[in-house]
């Protein structure tokens, strides 16, 4: 299956509580992600996080899906082809 490479940008508003749950998920999809960037926005009180990937577009769906399900998070992906 033809992979891809992408940016997938993490928005996470309540970090207490959904941070342990963001990291076991990028941890879980680690063969996918190429590099990592993140920012604290401790004046608007929110985090992004920024991560490049590649892989198929059934395994990095999967991954900003789950990601998008954790409760004070958001997500956006960006797949190109190569």
């Amino acid at each position: 299956m033809e992979t891809r490479i992408g940016v997938i940008a993490i928005l996470v508003e309540e970090r207490q509580t959904a941070v342990p749950r963001v990291n076991e998920l990028l941890s879980e999809f680690g063969q996918a992600i190429m590099g990592r960037i993140g920012l604290p926005c401790r004046e608007k009180g929110v985090s992004i996080i920024a991560i490049i990937v590649e892989g198929t577009t059934d395994q990095l769906g999967a991954l900003s899906g789950k990601l998008g399900m954790i409760p004070g998070v958001r997500t956006k992906s960006l797949l190109l082809t190569k």
